[in-house]
């Protein structure tokens, strides 16, 4: 999430103030102790007033704000995920997104509600220190301690080649997710998803999430018949909702419409 003003004319003539709109606080502090003209305070602190940002800024929410129902279990957070440690950039288990992406996400969770299920995200708006910090990690070729969960028919050295990590992720402009299903009540569930179905448990969707591996591509037929129909079926409610479906990784989700497609940003979550 960013704030961006840019200040032309005046005494002091930044070319950029970037700053984390987590922090509208601490941004009208600098600038009344700026010694910019009146009016110009004026107008920008009018902004401070407001969590959106304004001006070609980019506006993020949260998306408890939208569908506080949607499960969070944001794997960078913490340990649980391919690095084994608390990845750079997220200071909370926060999902943010751009606004259209949490309005539609808000939509996937309605239908989902309505089948007796419920979304999971492990990862939304992504900054790009943690993609930095995943690039770093793919370069230590001697920290292979998560390699028999996360990549075991990889090679560490071919992550990059194989893209499964990259400088650059869709996850930094705020308008991607990384999803999958609970199940809310079984009974209503068995009618569009199948498997072994509990109360609370994940929808058997074949691997788990960040398994860089052929079997988490989303059409990959060596699958369990149960196992392609459950995320061909999480496929076409998040199609109907305006998601399209990255084919190597199951549970990677675009919104199709992002607003802010040439844009990367590197505010942490917080």
């Amino acid at each position: 999430p960013g704030w961006h003003a840019r200040v032309n004319g005046g005494g002091l003539q930044p070319d950029d103030i970037a700053l984390n709109a987590f922090f509208m606080g601490d941004f009208c502090m600098l600038l009344r102790s700026l010694s910019f003209a009146s009016a110009l305070c004026v107008a920008l602190l009018a902004g401070c007033a407001s969590p959106v940002a304004h001006d070609g800024a980019a506006d993020l929410v949260p998306v408890a704000q939208w569908a506080p129902d949607v499960v969070q279990d944001m794997r960078y957070f913490g340990a649980e995920n391919f690095v084994g440690r608390p990845v750079a950039g997220y200071e909370a288990p926060q999902c943010w997104l751009s606004r259209p992406a949490a309005q539609a996400l808000s939509e996937v969770q309605k239908t989902l509600r309505s089948h007796g299920l419920a979304l999971k995200v492990f990862d939304c708006y992504r900054p790009q220190p943690a993609v930095d910090d995943f690039v770093r990690w793919g370069a230590d070729l001697a920290d292979q301690r998560t390699k028999p969960v996360y990549y075991p028919r990889v090679p560490k050295q071919e992550l990059f080649k194989r893209g499964y990590i990259a400088e650059k992720s869709g996850h930094s402009r705020a308008s991607t997710v990384d999803v999958t299903a609970v199940v809310v009540d079984a009974v209503r569930a068995s009618q569009v998803v199948f498997g072994p179905l509990a109360d609370g448990q994940e929808v058997d969707m074949g691997t788990p999430f960040d398994m860089f591996d052929e079997l988490s591509h989303t059409d990959n037929p060596d699958l369990s018949p149960d196992v392609r129909r459950n995320r061909q079926w999480l496929r076409s409610v998040m199609h109907s909702h305006g998601w399209r479906n990255l084919p190597e990784e199951w549970w990677h989700y675009t919104l199709v419409n992002e607003p802010y497609p040439q844009r990367y940003f590197a505010h942490p979550v917080r």
